[in-house]
């Protein structure tokens, strides 16, 4: 996906402060963050959907969220978080390629999602 903003970020072709990265997956912070921490898990390969995600990759994938959480949490002091993930423009998918919002969450923060 030559015009894929992600895949660009994943090719080295647009550079980031990554948060995590191992083989199949990397986390930066979100550009317009929802609260303080709110990170991006972010597939190094190309899945525009979880509908096109390889179940075999599941345990792999959770395992990155639950490393990324946990960091991006102690790192902001929060006590609970968000996992938001869209599918789709008619769900609020963005940009076309396989992510997971990790939004840091603290008591009376405010944070509404819609």
């Amino acid at each position: 996906m030559s015009e894929c903003v992600f895949c660009k970020i994943a090719n080295g072709e647009i550079s980031s402060k990554k948060v995590f990265e191992d083989d199949n997956f990397f986390a930066i912070k979100d550009i317009h963050p929802i609260s303080e921490g709110h990170a991006l898990v972010i597939s190094k390969k190309h899945f525009e959907t979880i509908l096109d995600f390889p179940i075999s990759m599941g345990p792999e994938l959770i395992s990155t969220i639950k490393e990324v959480s946990l960091k991006v949490m102690k790192e902001v002091g929060a006590t609970g978080f968000n996992i938001v993930q869209n599918n789709f423009p008619d769900s609020g998918q963005l940009v076309p390629h396989l992510h997971f919002h990790i939004i840091p969450r603290k008591k009376d923060d405010g944070v509404k999602l819609n």
